[in-house]
């Protein structure tokens, strides 16, 4: 049984969706910060409202309990994150396509001609070379 583990872990597209994993997380990081730290408040400078304010109060804070609202700006920052990081990888998976289109439209180079070919090109060339001469 540790053998078929150890099998079904190297093979190459569980190391490639594991890194891809890893790799995709550090990215969604990275959109996270983009859009909450830089997008976010020019966007909310222009709007006139900042967005992780956005909230409905169920319930004001009594005493020692806390308030209770729906932080609906939160939410619009997550969909800001989804669209950005669906955007990056469009743009990625789209310049991806077009380098491999671009490998597949060169043409192969035509194919040798064969013996039979060759041959009968001789005897037709040296043919015309003997009629030349006469």
């Amino acid at each position: 049984m540790l053998q078929d583990f150890k099998k079904f872990i190297m093979r190459g597209n569980v190391v490639d969706l594991a890194v891809a994993v890893i790799i995709g997380a550090a990215f969604g990081r990275i959109v996270v910060s983009f859009v909450n730290d830089v997008l976010m408040p020019v966007l909310g400078m222009f709007i006139g409202i900042n967005f992780t304010d956005l909230k409905i109060v169920i319930s004001e804070a009594q005493g020692d309990l806390a308030e209770i609202a729906v932080f609906y700006g939160n939410f619009i920052q997550a969909v800001f994150d989804f669209l950005i990081i669906g955007l990056a990888i469009f743009l990625m998976i789209r310049a991806i396509s077009k380098l491999q289109r671009k490998k597949e439209e060169t043409p192969p180079p035509p194919p040798l001609p064969s013996k039979e070919e060759t041959l009968l090109t001789e005897i037709r060339d040296l043919l015309a070379g003997g009629q030349k001469t006469a």
